[in-house]
């Protein structure tokens, strides 16, 4: 049993942001409190990492807080919280200069001023970025800042399986009950192939999103909604999970699923138009702003111009942006498509939807407290309100240092008043023998995945969410069996965590009977 001051779990930029600001602050002062981040693979694994586009904030002064804030309300169809809203966008720059403070380089112009990108919905110029790999960059740099504290321990191969609270000291714990607390977490140490307590006073969840639930997706493998679903099993509160947004431009390969490789929405706000196999600008017959409309527009008008014309992708036209500009700003693109055989000063690129982010989540106020004590959370993993029924582009990245920041301004309040629970009981492994095989569980895998994406993607209805709600408990109910005998594994531990999450996102669209950003049901076109 390990104890410790401060929990973290996820190596991405929000988990990151907030172990430095806890190295930074404890650094000088007499308390020397044990942090410790737990990741389930190396580090430089996790969401941020693939972030292509950059990250939006006022920075221009012929930009303004009102149009950001704006621009995110269209993007979620004013469902989203406008105090949140407000909450990012106007701490936005402090936390932009943070990162720059820790290393992160961003474009400039050769007069020195940022190079600020434009992207769909957004009204002005204020993405920040670093070529084509801005979430790259932004991981390489807040890595390399930890590396300079020896107050935090780094934790790889570690992976959370459960959420400890007081359902592990033998009390009905409910989604009704007011004082939930957790006291750390039960990890699956994937070199002893042991599951080690860990302790702590405050514990913060940044694990990312659920993109492994679909068969294609820009996600990384590692982005199985484990946060999300630990959360919901401790009777923690979750909401918004049907909205899924789906990225208008993965590239697409013939036969290929799994992870797709991204064409960032800065190719558009560059110039890039999204075409049909006519060659026609075709995006501006669903919505006059054409290829720069906001990312549940544009991925709907893909999916409707594939179905009309039996098509598997569209094209997406990058030989109108200068050769000079395309190559350096966007220069892994550049290089990826060449070794495919396309190049894309001279070709078109073909590109297809893919899963790429989730806009609910674990509840969090503007403290970034979830529901259970003790417990916080922010990044991808969350439902702050901020995105409302979809996500404005480059505001994902941003969320995840802001809320960075309102957890650690928490967490500094409740070291004080927290105490470990030291009476928990060692992970319960009786009455499991060694593993069937790995195929019964990959095999669900995928089988889950075909039924998201088949029923529960970018168009759907009341029929194909109650079948895909039979197929996740039948399959739900396989893997609890298999689960209850077995020993703990990672890919078991992922395959129930993705059921949850299934399970969570075909409510929510069952629940929502209007079709509004990202939900979109033919059962309700005409309402």
């Amino acid at each position: 049993m390990a104890k410790v001051d401060f929990l973290i779990v996820g190596s991405g930029i929000a988990g990151l942001s907030y172990a430095l600001k806890l190295c930074e602050h404890f650094q000088d002062k007499s308390f020397h409190p044990k942090i410790c981040l737990i990741t389930k693979d190396e580090p430089f694994e996790s969401n941020t990492r693939y972030a292509q586009g950059g990250i939006a904030a006022v920075i221009d002064s012929d930009d303004s807080y009102e149009k950001h804030i704006n621009d995110t309300l269209v993007a979620g169809s004013h469902i989203n919280n406008e105090e949140v809203v407000k909450l990012v966008v106007q701490n936005g720059p402090d936390r932009i200069r943070e990162l720059i403070e820790w290393g992160t380089q961003f474009d400039k112009s050769d007069d020195g001023d940022y190079k600020l990108a434009k992207e769909g919905g957004h009204s002005d110029h204020r993405i920040l970025h670093f070529k084509d790999v801005t979430g790259q960059e932004i991981q390489r740099a807040l890595l390399d800042a930890i590396k300079k504290y020896d107050n935090v321990e780094i934790l790889s191969d570690y992976f959370a399986v459960d959420l400890i609270t007081q359902h592990h000291l033998g009390q009905d714990v409910t989604r009704y009950r007011k004082d939930t607390q957790c006291y750390g977490v039960y990890a699956l140490n994937k070199v002893s192939g042991e599951v080690e307590t860990i302790l702590s006073k405050v514990t913060l969840l940044a694990t990312g999103g659920i993109g492994q639930v679909y068969k294609t997706t820009t996600n990384p493998s590692v982005a199985t909604g484990d946060g999300i679903a630990m959360t919901y099993r401790a009777k923690g509160h979750v909401a918004q999970m049907e909205f899924v947004q789906f990225h208008p431009t993965a590239m697409y390969q013939r036969g290929h699923e799994g992870n797709a490789f991204l064409i960032t929405e800065a190719m558009r706000g560059a110039g890039a138009i999204l075409r049909n196999s006519k060659g026609e600008d075709f995006v501006k017959r669903y919505d006059e702003r054409g290829s720069l409309a906001p990312r549940d527009i544009v991925a709907r008008a893909i999916d409707s111009e594939m179905k009309r014309e039996g098509k598997d992708h569209v094209w997406l036209d990058a030989s109108v942006i200068d050769e000079k500009e395309l190559k350096s700003h966007f220069p892994s693109i550049y290089e990826h498509c060449l070794k495919q055989g396309i190049d894309i000063s001279k070709d078109f690129i073909p590109v297809a939807p893919a899963s790429h982010y989730l806009c609910g989540g674990i509840v969090v106020n503007t403290k970034a407290e979830t529901s259970i004590k003790n417990l916080l959370a922010c990044g991808e993993c969350t439902c702050t309100g901020l995105h409302g029924a979809n996500r404005l582009a480059s505001n994902s990245l941003l969320e995840a240092a802001v809320y960075a920041h309102e957890a650690f301004e928490t967490a500094l309040q409740l070291i004080d008043t927290t105490e470990w629970q030291e009476l928990i009981p060692d992970w319960n492994k009786d009455g499991t023998t060694v593993p069937e095989e790995m195929v019964l569980i990959s095999q669900s895998r995928s089988d889950l995945q075909r039924v998201m994406s088949n029923y529960v993607g970018i168009v759907r209805s009341n029929e194909r969410l109650n079948r895909a709600f039979k197929r996740t408990a039948l399959i739900y109910n396989e893997t609890e069996d298999l689960y209850k005998k077995t020993v703990i594994s990672q890919p078991l531990c992922e395959l129930r965590n993705m059921i949850t999450i299934c399970y969570l996102v075909i409510s929510g669209a069952k629940e929502r009977h209007e079709n509004i950003g990202l939900h979109y049901s033919i059962d309700y076109e005409n309402k």
